[in-house]
């Protein structure tokens, strides 16, 4: 097996591994899929391209638990914030990798960190900006939920990381592209 070959498959395998986390952790947690956290492991660990596989795939897995096994409707709004999500998860994962390539100088936790950041910052404005079509402003922008779902997907994202370091240490391979042990 060709090294190209070898390479894609882990970063295959750890997309469908993340988006199973993520899922598993929104089902456990009845709270929605962790797309800030998922961007900024990514943005480490990643190439651009296969985070923004991620955030597709853990948005399309939200989405099939959403209406699929909780029943959501299948009215505009709720399909127009479907679509915002989607819109919302993969600018995320963009401006994650923005911003920890931007500080590649940086130490590994410090980048994390301004990854994770510049995700959730762009994951809300992304909402924001459906939240102005679709109603909800207020809700959306809430501080104290801010707060709540800033403080949830860092929890979420240690523990993404601590399972990204965990599976590596045992032999799994890693994505390929970026930091290998960060």
């Amino acid at each position: 097996m060709t090294k190209s070959l070898v390479e894609k498959r882990a970063s295959t395998l750890w997309i469908m591994l993340l988006t199973i986390a993520s899922t598993v952790t929104t089902l456990a947690l009845a709270c929605a899929t962790p797309f800030p956290a998922l961007s900024a492991l990514a943005a480490l660990h990643m190439r651009r391209s296969d985070g923004v596989w991620l955030a597709v795939a853990a948005w399309v897995a939200s989405q099939a638990v959403g209406f699929g096994l909780l029943g959501y409707p299948h009215d505009p709004s709720t399909l127009g914030w479907g679509i915002g999500l989607g819109c919302a998860a993969v600018i995320s994962a963009l401006a994650a990798h923005a911003v920890a390539d931007r500080f590649a100088g940086l130490g590994i936790a410090i980048r994390l960190g301004l990854a994770y950041v510049a995700g959730f910052i762009a994951f809300k404005a992304v909402i924001a900006l459906f939240a102005l079509k679709l109603g909800g402003m207020a809700i959306s922008l809430s501080p104290s939920l801010m707060v709540e779902q800033f403080a949830r997907n860092a929890a979420i994202l240690l523990g993404l990381l601590a399972l990204y370091r965990g599976l590596v240490a045992i032999g799994m391979p890693a994505p390929t592209g970026r930091l290998k042990a960060a």
